[in-house]
């Protein structure tokens, strides 16, 4: 045996998952059921209801309100009932009807599943009493809130009635829409449920899971309870979804002289389609024909005071099934694979892809994925076809993996770029992960030496994933001076990085106004490879607390050396010139309970800022109007001033976003942006009709506006690029 592999056997041992937990066998139900939120059917009255404890504001007693849980099955459906019951009509919370809404200020209840009982990967499935529809995902055993998506969507039902003694809601899930292995028609999965008083604050949930992983605790697949179906089988579902698209796009753009605007007016045609297959029992695969996201939200707008580019999260759907699979992270946004570098421009925007395929799935303990994509051709880039292979081994126990990834980017004129990885995220002992991953990147034009560091990156991280006592995360980050993988995403280039943290946190006593405070100490190093010089140092001390009604923030003071290499700036007039840097300055946030019907979330820094100061605020206040309409704003200011050069920025960013919804099939959303920097405002209005799961239309509008149209010549336009676009998709379960 290896001798480190000998020395490492006994803490993999003792990482390994208890194996005494006790598979309950979930209740076959024998009769029917009818989806309509009333839970009046015999078939019903044979389910055991589950022990629900509370688990916030208070841990481990009983609810302070009474709940009926059920969960059973069929052949066809898993389903969850519950008769949620209040002591006063005043908790009720019906705020909303918004599909996939995150919003504290409505009750939620629903499940957890861990259908593949890989204790780090689940789907979840929650309503609210107005019977909107929550589906997502969670990943990488939920450790933060970047391990969620809302974006996931599949095919399920749920109603709910509300009276003066409660609300009652009823879950229907077809096992076609959960991917899974069984054994001879037996299949175990991991289950969490909870209901979410909003009223109150408060969270009851099966099993009780403690909040030692922090305010992501109740959503753990590790913490699972495991139950046992028996008689069901996963099936092979085919879906199709063809679409058509319709309208007008209007664009201004310089002609070749570069002294007048001209007008590219034209109507828009397209049509496509979608097709969703299950291969085997645990394999899915999803084609996509000339595909559009003309329904995708824009962008949130952000300012940019750093000298790295911006890094935006993905929203497209068809990227978002099981997409932990192609996760390959290394330290910050740094990644192997990044879906945005398809179908999308970073400065001409949306490309068009012609289509691709997409394989995701699990086989016994492997996770596989696969991707293949051709887009056209576009400014400055001739059509690319963009392939990944990812496959990952559950080993040792049900927390560890290792696993390997291949990409590729090429065009048909002999350009090329070719990387690969190698990872493992190892559980050690208890709550310790142990983390390596190691890529090279191949290009044509370069040596491409396969022994060499100099297109390689290396990644190491030991943490102890806990919120509460003693925790630390140790990261060790080297990428070569040729590594540039050509579908993924890098903040720096040629550097040696070291980043420790460590921390101590509490869980308060039930007596406390809080329930939780954490204090911290962290570092980063950033080393040049080539200059061999200090690129950033940083020293970061604070704390961060939430108090059982919801209020929370965090306050931390910032130390920070910055060696700046080559000039960048932050607007036309101003800029940070070559030299080092030392400052410091102060940071935090702050957030009122997401229960109330108004509330807020801040942020601030101030303090020295290179050679010159920085003041920096952001408020983003929310109210709910009613059920139907809500509005949610942002308003971004920086005031940074350089003296001694004689120059001084100042920048507004806001943001206005208005939803109407009739219902949960009907809802208009509306969305303002304006950045002073840029000089402009982009508006986006969507209407969305959805009948059904896979039944959908869409309008669009889309508007760039110029403000100060005389500060160049010629003339800004009014508007630089306009558009309105109908959309209307059909799936076809077959």
């Amino acid at each position: 045996m290896n001798h480190a592999l000998y020395w490492l056997w006994p803490l993999l041992l003792l990482g390994s998952p208890l194996t005494g937990q006790e598979i309950v066998d979930a209740t076959r139900l024998s009769g029917t059921i009818a989806i309509d939120g009333v839970l009046d059917e015999n078939a019903w009255l044979d389910v055991v209801p589950l022990p629900y404890k509370m688990q916030v504001p208070l841990f481990g007693v009983e609810p302070s309100e009474r709940a009926v849980v059920l969960l059973a099955y069929d052949d066809e459906y898993l389903y969850l009932g519950g008769k949620l019951y209040l002591s006063s009509a005043s908790y009720l919370r019906p705020t909303t009807y918004k599909r996939d809404a995150m919003d504290g200020t409505t009750d939620y209840f629903g499940i957890i599943i861990d259908s593949y009982l890989d204790k780090e990967n689940a789907v979840a499935f929650f309503t609210t009493p107005t019977g909107l529809r929550w589906d997502g995902v969670v990943w990488n055993d939920a450790l933060t809130e970047a391990n969620m998506s809302t974006d996931w969507n599949t095919f399920w039902d749920a109603a709910t009635t509300y009276t003066d003694e409660g609300w009652f809601a009823e879950i229907r899930i077809p096992w076609s829409s959960l991917r899974f292995q069984d054994r001879e028609g037996e299949a175990v999965m991991g289950i969490i449920t909870w209901w979410y008083i909003a009223a109150k604050n408060e969270v009851s949930i099966y099993p009780l899971i403690p909040l030692n992983w922090g305010g992501m605790s109740g959503w753990k697949p590790s913490q699972a309870q495991e139950f046992r179906f028996r008689g069901v089988r996963s099936s092979k579902p085919l879906y199709l979804a063809p679409y058509i698209l319709g309208g007008l796009e209007q664009r201004f753009e310089l002609d070749e002289t570069e002294t007048m605007y001209l007008k590219d007016k034209g109507p828009v045609l397209e049509a496509g389609l979608d097709l969703k297959y299950g291969i085997t029992s645990n394999l899915t695969l999803d084609i996509t024909a000339n595909t559009d996201f003309a329904q995708v939200e824009a962008d949130d707008e952000q300012v940019n005071l750093t000298r790295f580019s911006l890094f935006f999260p993905e929203k497209r759907l068809f990227f978002q099934e099981r997409a932990s699979i192609f996760d390959f992270s290394f330290d910050g946004f740094n990644r192997l694979f990044y879906s945005r570098t398809i179908g999308i421009n970073e400065d001409e925007g949306p490309v068009r892809i012609y289509g691709g395929a997409r394989l995701v799935g699990r086989a016994g303990k492997y996770d596989l994925g696969f991707l293949n994509m051709q887009t056209a051709a576009s400014e400055g880039l001739g059509s690319e076809n963009f392939g990944l292979l990812r496959l990952r081994k559950q080993v040792w126990n049900r927390n560890s993996y290792v696993g390997g990834i291949i990409t590729n980017r090429m065009d048909f004129k002999g350009s090329y770029n070719t990387a690969y990885g190698l990872d493992g995220i190892i559980r050690l002992i208890g709550d310790d992960y142990l983390t390596a991953r190691w890529a090279q990147s191949f290009e044509d034009g370069k040596a491409n030496q396969l022994f060499s560091t100099q297109p390689a990156r290396a990644y190491l991280n030991w943490e102890r994933r806990r919120y509460d006592g003693f925790s630390y995360n140790l990261s060790f980050s080297r990428a070569g001076s040729d590594y540039k993988p050509g579908i993924g995403f890098e903040l720096r280039e040629n550097y040696t990085s070291l980043e420790p943290k460590i921390a101590y946190g509490w869980l308060m006593e039930e007596s406390s106004k809080l329930l939780r405070v954490q204090a911290f100490l962290k570092g980063l190093g950033v080393q040049n490879n080539g200059s061999k010089r200090t690129e950033t140092g940083i020293l970061s001390a604070g704390g961060q607390f939430e108090t059982k009604n919801g209020w929370g923030g965090q306050c931390a003071l910032t130390i920070d050396h910055e060696y700046v290499t080559d000039t960048f700036e932050l607007s036309d007039e101003v800029h940070i010139p070559i030299g080092a840097y030392d400052f410091s300055n102060i940071t935090g946030f702050a957030y009122s309970p997401y229960n109330s019907l108004v509330g807020f979330y801040s942020e601030f820094t101030a303090g020295r800022f290179y050679d010159g100061y920085l003041f920096s605020v952001g408020l983003n206040p929310r109210v709910k109007l009613s059920s139907h309409f809500e509005l949610d704003g942002f308003y971004g200011f920086n005031h940074a001033d350089f003296q001694e050069r004689g120059q001084r920025l100042n920048t507004h960013l806001a943001r206005l976003k208005g939803l109407y919804m009739l219902n949960t099939r009907f809802s208009v959303a509306a969305f303002l942006q304006y950045n002073s920097l840029e000089s402009n405002y982009a508006g986006n209005i969507r209407l969305r009709y959805n009948p059904r799961e896979g039944n959908d239309l869409y309008i669009v509008y889309n508007d760039l506006l110029n403000g100060g149209r005389e500060r160049e010549v010629p003339h800004l336009p009014f508007s630089s690029a306009r558009a309105v676009v109908m959309k209307y998709t059909y799936t076809f379960r077959l």
